[in-house]
């Protein structure tokens, strides 16, 4: 059964409205998903960084849907397509998309769509299942992103540079995540 996200909360009844609604909804999360990137964290013996980008494109898929919250990813990563300096530490171009963490980048937009459908089934309501969610999302990103750094690294070498050292900070952003939105949705449903 489809529930509403934390964005249908206050979306607008009458379709030019909504419309305008949404479309800002995209851009904000296109923006919030860039403003991410700027936490970077450079490790000197991994081509993947440390930043705020896995949190933000599962809270954006999480608080916008399956739809709005891909669509965000998408318009996140044409902006940096076209050269705007979105990308980790304000890096942009094609160039850094076909990068070593190229796949990373696609498999946000797996994870946004996928993390958004399972809120449309209230996932993101109960800390269990919100954790679930998210270590979901985390996977999706994880699993676009290791195949394609294997191609640069070899395959050997993709868990140690690739995998292992985010562990600790991705279980940090679901914990944090798995607290916030079922939070969001008490508040929201007491003040009904």
């Amino acid at each position: 059964m489809i529930q509403s996200t934390y964005s249908d909360v206050l979306r607008p009844q009458e379709k030019p409205g909504a419309l305008w609604y949404d479309a800002a909804l995209v851009v904000g999360g296109s923006l919030l998903i860039a403003l991410s990137a700027y936490l970077k964290i450079q490790l000197p013996f991994s081509p993947v960084p440390i930043t705020g980008q896995t949190l933000a494109v599962l809270l954006v898929g999480a608080s916008l849907g399956a739809k709005k919250g891909g669509l965000s990813v998408l318009a996140y990563l044409g902006e940096g397509l076209i050269g705007l300096p979105v990308f980790a530490g304000g890096a942009s171009g094609p160039a850094y998309l076909l990068g070593p963490t190229g796949g990373y980048l696609a498999g946000f937009a797996v994870a946004a769509f996928a993390v958004g459908w399972l809120a449309e089934r209230g996932w993101d309501r109960h800390v269990g299942l919100t954790l679930a969610a998210m270590l979901i999302g985390n996977l999706l990103i994880y699993l676009l992103g290791l195949a394609w750094l294997s191609v640069y690294v070899g395959v050997g070498q993709a868990l140690p540079l690739g995998f292992y050292p985010f562990l600790a900070g991705d279980a940090i952003k679901l914990l944090l995540a798995g607290i916030v939105l079922p939070g969001g949705w008490a508040v929201i449903t007491k003040s009904r």
